[in-house]
C-alpha cells in the first residue's frame, strides 16, 4: 500500500509506471550531478578569488595544495615548482594527511630532498612521471603506480617500504602560466571514497577539476612571484642608490644602511613591547616594510650634494684645504721681514755709521716680528681644524690679523682673503651659512624626489617619513619646522637613529669620535631641549639597544660604559 502511495508520488513524466520510474531516477541523477556541479563551480571560483588575494608565497602555494586535495578528497599531495634555470622542479610543499606529514610553506618542515632533474644526460627525464609532466605538458591519470609501466615508481616503493604506506592512484598536472609556460607540476596521491575511505582511482570529473585549479594557481602563483620579484626589484634599488650616495663621502660608507637597520630594530622592538608606552602600537609588514624603505632613501637627496661640503674636514677647505695658501702666505711674510731687516743692516754698514746696539735691535725686532707671524699662523691653523665654539677674542684676533699685508710675487696681497676670513670665523663647525643651507637642502630634495615616485597605496607615506628625519619636535628642524603633533611615530624613530648613528660615528672627518656617555648625554640634551621624542629615546635606553648597537659599531676606546 505505501509502495503504491510511493509510486503516485512520483512527477508524472510519462503513463507508463516503470518509464516513470526510470525517467524520475535519470532526473534525480541529473539534479545530483548538477548540484555537484555548480557547488564545484563554485568551490573554484571561490578558490580563485582566495587564490588572487593571498601575495605571501609560501601561504599560496600551501592553499593550493590544501584545495587541490580537498577537492579531490586526495590522502597526500606535492607540489614542485620549476627551477630558475629550467633544469629542475623543486619540492615546494609535500604533505600526506595518513601520516601526519607536513613539509615546506609557512608552518611545515624544511625539504631537503634533491630536485627532480627535467634533463637527464641531454635528454627529458621521462622516468620520473613529474618531470614528464613538466616536460611534455600532458596530464598523467595513474589508477595504480604499482601496475603501470614507462615510469619509476622505485621512489615510491622505497617510501612505503620504509613507512608502511600505500602509494595506488595518482594524478599529476601541469601548471601553466597565462602564456603556456608550465611553472610547476601538481601531484595528488591516493583519492579516496568520501563513503568508505577506500582508494579509488581519479575520475575525470576530478582530474577536471584539478587541471582548473592547476590553471588558477600557475597564474596566481606567477602573480605572487611577480609582486614579489618587484618588491625585492625596488629595495635592490634603493639600497644600492643608499651605496652610491654612501661612497660618495670615504668618511659615511655605511651610515645609511646603519640608520636603515637600527631604524627597523627599534620597530621591532615597538611591536615586541607589551606593557610599556607603545603597548598599543603594532606595525604590521606593509608598515614595517613602508617604513624600512623610508629610512633606506631618507638621504636620497644627497645624491645632488656637492663632496667638497659633505667631506668638509676644516674651515678653510673648499676643493682642498687652504690652509697650505695661508701658510705660504705668512711664510713669505717672514721671508720679506728677514731680507728686510738684512737690508736695514747692509744699509748701515755701508754707511759706516753704525754700532752693535743697533745690528741687535734690527735682529730683536725681526726676532719679534717673526715669532709673531709664526704665532698667528699657528693660531690660524689651530682654529682651522677646532669644531668646538669660537669665543669673541678669538673672533677679534682673527678680524686683526686679516688686516695684515703681505708683498708676494703679484703684489701686495691681504694676509686672509674676504672668504678665508668668513669661513675662520665660523663660531661652532665648520661649515659655513650657506654650506650648511646646501647639506640641509638634502632633505628638500629627498622629499622632492621620493614624491615624483609612483609608490603603491601601502607605501605611499615613504616621502613623509623619509623627509621628516630632520624635523624637531619643537619646530626647529628642516626643512619645514613641522613639530610633535606633525610628526608619526615612524618619523621620530628615524630621526633618533639618525641622530644616534651620527653621533657615535667615529669616521666624520669634522669632528672627534664620542664615547657612548657622551653620546647618551647628548640624548639627553636634545631630548629637554625638544628635538627628539623623549619618549621614543627613554624607550631606547631602557632597552639597551644603545649597548647592543655600540657593542657591534662602535671602537674599543668609545665603550666607557660596561657593554
Amino acid at each position: 500500500m505505501s509502495k503504491e502511495k510511493h509510486a503516485g508520488d512520483l512527477p508524472r513524466l510519462s503513463p507508463d509506471r516503470q518509464v516513470n520510474r526510470l525517467l524520475v531516477d535519470i532526473v534525480n541523477r541529473l539534479k545530483d550531478y548538477t548540484d555537484t556541479q555548480v557547488k564545484n563551480l563554485t568551490e573554484l571560483a571561490e578558490i580563485g578569488v582566495a587564490l588572487t588575494a593571498t601575495r605571501n608565497l609560501d601561504q599560496l602555494l600551501e592553499m593550493i595544495i590544501y584545495k587541490a586535495r580537498g577537492f579531490t578528497n586526495s590522502d597526500g599531495g606535492t607540489l614542485y615548482l620549476v627551477s630558475d634555470d629550467e633544469q629542475s622542479l623543486n619540492f615546494s610543499i609535500v604533505q600526506t594527511e595518513s601520516l601526519s606529514t607536513f613539509m615546506g610553506g609557512l608552518a611545515g618542515d624544511p625539504i631537503n630532498w634533491p630536485p627532480v632533474p627535467l634533463m637527464v644526460d641531454g635528454e627529458q627525464n621521462n622516468k620520473n612521471v613529474s618531470a614528464y609532466a613538466a616536460n611534455s605538458g600532458q596530464v598523467v591519470n595513474i589508477p595504480d603506480v604499482y601496475e603501470v609501466d614507462g615510469f619509476d615508481f622505485s621512489g615510491a616503493r622505497n617510501f612505503d617500504k620504509s613507512t608502511g604506506y600505500r602509494s595506488k592512484s595518482m594524478l599529476v598536472v601541469p601548471m601553466r602560466d597565462h602564456e603556456g609556460e608550465i611553472i610547476g607540476v601538481l601531484q595528488l596521491i591516493n583519492a579516496q571514497n568520501p563513503e568508505t575511505g577506500e582508494v579509488v582511482a581519479y575520475d575525470e570529473r576530478n582530474q577536471d577539476l584539478t587541471k582548473a585549479l592547476a590553471s588558477q594557481a600557475a597564474v596566481a602563483i606567477t602573480n605572487a612571484r611577480l609582486i614579489k620579484e618587484l618588491q625585492e626589484l625596488f629595495e635592490a634599488f634603493s639600497q644600492s642608490i643608499a651605496e652610491a650616495i654612501d661612497q660618495k663621502s670615504p668618511y659615511t660608507g655605511g651610515h645609511i644602511e646603519r640608520v636603515a637597520n637600527l631604524t627597523m630594530d627599534i620597530a621591532r622592538k615597538v611591536n615586541e613591547d607589551k606593557t610599556g608606552p607603545y603597548k598599543d602600537i603594532f606595525l604590521n609588514d606593509d608598515e614595517l616594510l613602508e617604513l624600512r624603505t623610508a629610512a633606506w632613501l631618507h638621504d636620497t637627496g644627497k645624491i645632488t650634494t656637492p663632496e667638497y661640503v659633505v667631506d668638509k674636514k676644516t674651515k678653510l677647505e673648499t676643493i682642498f684645504d687652504r690652509k697650505e695658501i695661508v701658510r705660504f702666505r705668512f711664510e713669505t711674510a717672514i721671508a720679506n721681514a728677514r731680507a728686510q731687516a738684512n737690508e736695514v743692516k747692509a744699509d748701515l754698514y755701508k754707511s759706516g755709521n753704525w754700532s752693535q746696539e743697533d745690528i741687535e735691535k734690527i735682529d730683536s725686532d725681526l726676532k719679534e716680528q717673526v715669532e709673531q707671524l709664526m704665532d698667528d699662523c699657528k693660531f690660524i691653523i689651530d682654529n682651522n681644524i677646532t669644531s668646538e665654539f669660537v669665543p669673541d677674542e678669538k673672533i677679534d684676533r682673527l678680524k686683526k690679523i686679516a688686516e695684515g699685508t703681505v708683498l708676494t710675487t703679484s703684489g701686495t696681497e691681504p694676509m686672509l682673503t674676504e672668504n678665508e676670513l668668513y669661513n675662520l670665523l665660523i663660531r661652532k663647525g665648520n661649515l659655513t651659512t650657506e654650506e650648511r643651507k646646501i647639506i640641509e637642502n638634502h632633505v628638500a630634495v629627498t622629499i622632492s624626489m621620493l614624491n615624483k615616485l609612483p609608490f603603491p597605496k601601502k607605501m605611499r607615506r615613504v616621502p613623509e617619513y623619509a623627509g621628516g628625519h630632520h624635523e624637531k619636535m619643537d619646530g626647529s628642524g628642516y626643512p619645514n619646522g613641522l613639530t610633535a603633533e606633525d610628526l608619526p611615530l615612524q618619523a621620530r624613530i628615524m630621526a633618533l637613529a639618525d641622530v644616534f648613528e651620527a653621533l657615535s660615528a667615529a669616521d666624520r672627518p669634522y669632528k672627534k669620535a664620542k664615547t657612548l656617555s657622551e653620546v647618551i648625554r647628548i640624548l639627553g640634551f636634545m631630548t629637554k631641549d625638544k628635538h627628539l621624542d623623549e619618549q621614543a629615546v627613554q624607550f631606547f635606553l631602557d632597552n639597551n639597544m644603545h649597548i647592543e648597537y655600540a657593542k657591534e659599531h662602535l671602537a674599543e676606546d668609545q665603550l666607557d660604559i660596561e657593554c
